[in-house]
């Protein structure tokens, strides 16, 4: 696959001065909507998890006219619900060294210096007023004895930031946001549309005014119209089949408006998540995550024996190997999500792994509960503990914990700028559906935090300042035509194809593909062979996929056949990032780009940017880069020793 390079791009958004004021300056030289003009206004939000339903709520409590579209049967089941451990706020309850400018620190630091300063700075800022928003809603945050807020440990801090809900954190949160759309539901302001999948964007004039969605039950092509659009609908992890992501997930919306003339950003940087339940079949559809907040307390290891075979508690100490904390003395088993997956497969290669194919290590609870006693750590993780137990049938209070890398969250996405606004006016990109704030790497408990605040307390300044412009007048009818007959193209074609196999299995092997050429370890030879076989398989999708059924029907088989398509070109452009990126960074290591302890080795004076790629219907994406400038942190080889 070719592409060209064009001109760099540049967040013109970013006030300049010092960091600290900057999210301060911005908010003040927004401009600013009247309250009876807001009511002329009409803003669509797609999806419903912690960003776009927060950002759904907030803008009808606003005054504007807001419609929101989810593909679940209800707002609540968006994939947020999934997140277990916590979510980040330096609100240093522990006094034990946490500031805003750590957490600033941290985040960048674990991103492998590939983030943006402002928008990071600005993410921790804002950091602790989420917990206060939380808190007024009724979330039911774990506490100490004394009634405060608890907090606990994340890989890559050295501090007591995390705030949670025993392992359901994501779950409790996004109820507190989904009280406040149905708030605004039941007033009036926002209008919801469940069982709706976008399947495109309308642009008219240059500017994103609205949205074609399918009724996932009757099969009605619908469109729908806006003075702006904010899409919120998560990552594309399950690109590669094997996740953690819900079987829902998927890149359509995204990758739509990138055909539409929004820049896509990183597609490469994908995050492994280092503590998650080993793959036990060739039938399982998806992977379960077991919280990182369980690193706080259970230690990893493997035995220090090539293909020991023996019982866990048939392995003395002394014949143990922890290896993180031997290898990461200072963070121990806190590294972050990179580091600890890319050592769990090393460890595994050398043949020390455990269980069926030897794709396992142990998270082990045993010195926690003889130091805290049982009640203490199920207090802390017990539901977490029944459900390995109910997937696995094995007691983790009585036996380790197997656990294996997977892939989980997404760092690349549509490419925004301090606004959160793509490079089509009027669409704007919240939580992990952007790139903005993780670099290549994201720390744990950050996903929540990053989606409460561009939901909460970002997007809905920075959009008022584009609507302020507004309203924008009738959208040209031949533009909204347009994007529908390509829906309705699409389908059609979907359905004449009539071939043998099923969707699920051209996605399985694109999945297996995308894991072994693009997964935790990629090399130019990999990444070439990707790109080869890549356009193969998506040729024989459109000459053999089998869709039964019809579009005027619910027709889920339908509904995975083209998010499956969407699939195929996204892969393809991930693996081009991938291979034009030469360097090691974050969750994108090249085997070829390594120092003498097999670390990432980034190299900062080639690839110290953002790589934005422009949709080209001939087939060549085009490069711009953004250059990324450090004022406030050194870029240095990270060390977690």
């Amino acid at each position: 696959m070719n592409y060209v390079e064009g001109e760099p791009i540049r967040d013109t958004k970013a006030p300049a001065g010092p960091i600290e004021e900057r999210w301060e300056k911005r908010k003040f030289g927004a401009k600013l909507v009247n309250p009876a003009n807001k009511r002329k206004l009409n803003v669509i939000v797609v999806g419903t998890g912690l960003a776009g339903g927060s950002a759904a709520a907030t803008l009808g409590e606003l005054g504007y006219n807001v419609k929101s579209f989810c593909y679940q049967d209800t707002p609540r089941r968006a994939h947020s619900i999934a997140a277990q451990g916590g979510i980040n706020a330096a609100k240093n309850y522990r006094g034990d060294g946490d500031s805003i400018h750590r957490l600033f620190y941290d985040t960048v630091k674990g991103g492998d210096f590939r983030a943006r300063e402002s928008n990071v700075y600005r993410l921790a800022q804002v950091s602790v007023n989420i917990i206060d928003q939380a808190v007024a809603q009724g979330v039911p945050f774990a506490r100490e004895y004394g009634g405060l807020l608890d907090t606990r440990s994340f890989g890559g801090a050295q501090v007591s930031r995390t705030f949670y809900a025993r392992g359901q954190t994501g779950q409790q949160l996004l109820l507190g946001a989904y009280q406040a759309l149905e708030r605004q539901i039941a007033a009036g302001t926002v209008e919801m549309f469940t069982r709706h999948e976008m399947l495109d964007l309308i642009i008219a004039d240059g500017r994103a005014r609205g949205v074609i969605v399918r009724d996932m039950v009757t099969g009605e092509i619908e469109r729908h119209v806006a003075d702006a659009v904010v899409l919120a609908t998560g990552g594309y992890g399950n690109v590669f089949f094997l996740s953690t992501n819900a079987k829902g997930c998927n890149t359509t919306a995204i990758w739509r408006a990138h055909e539409r003339g929004a820049y896509f950003a990183n597609p490469c940087y994908t995050q492994i998540h280092p503590t998650c339940i080993p793959v036990s079949g060739e039938y399982q559809s998806k992977l379960t995550l077991m919280s990182e907040s369980l690193r706080n307390d259970g230690r990893v290891w493997v035995p220090l024996r090539k293909g020991d075979d023996r019982a866990p508690g048939a392995i003395p100490e002394d014949e143990r190997d922890y290896y993180l904390e031997r290898i990461y003395p200072a963070f121990g088993n806190l590294v972050p999500r990179d580091i600890a997956s890319r050592a769990a497969k090393n460890v595994c290669d050398e043949g020390r792994g455990v269980g069926p194919g030897g794709l396992g290590v142990y998270l082990d609870f045993r010195d926690a509960i003889g130091r805290l006693g049982r009640d203490a750590v199920e207090k802390k993780y017990g539901n977490l503990f029944e459900m390995y137990e109910r997937i696995t049938g094995e007691n983790p209070y009585d036996v380790p914990m197997r656990i294996y890398p997977a892939v989980h969250y997404t760092m690349g996405g549509l490419w925004v700028d301090y606004d959160l606004q793509s490079t089509i006016p009027g669409l704007f990109v919240i939580g992990e559906a952007n790139f903005s704030d993780h670099g290549a790497n994201r720390l744990g408990a950050s996903a929540l935090m990053q989606g409460l605040a561009d939901g909460y307390f970002v997007l809905p300044t920075t959009i008022g300042d584009y609507l302020a412009a507004g309203p924008y007048g009738e959208v040209d009818e031949e533009a909204v035509a347009a994007a529908e007959i390509a829906v309705r193209s699409k389908i059609d074609r979907l359905l004449a194809v009539n071939g043998t196999r099923t969707p699920d299995s051209f996605h399985r092997e694109l999945g297996k593909l995308m894991w072994e050429y693009c997964g935790m370890e990629r090399t130019e030879e990999s990444l070439r062979k990707a790109l080869e076989r890549i356009p193969e398989l998506r040729e024989e999708f459109w000459r053999d996929v089998k869709v039964s059924g019809t579009a005027e029907e619910l027709n889920q088989v339908l509904e995975k056949a083209g998010r499956v398509a969407d699939f195929f070109d996204l892969a393809e452009l991930m693996c081009l990032d991938a291979l034009v990126r030469t360097e090691s960074c974050g969750g994108h290591f090249r085997a070829e780009s390594q120092d003498a302890d097999g670390e990432a080795l980034r190299d900062d004076e080639t690839f110290a940017h953002v790589s934005a790629w422009e949709y080209s219907p001939k087939g060549e994406p085009v490069l711009h880069k953004e250059a990324l400038e450090y004022e406030y942190v050194k870029m240095t080889q990270r060390s977690y020793k």
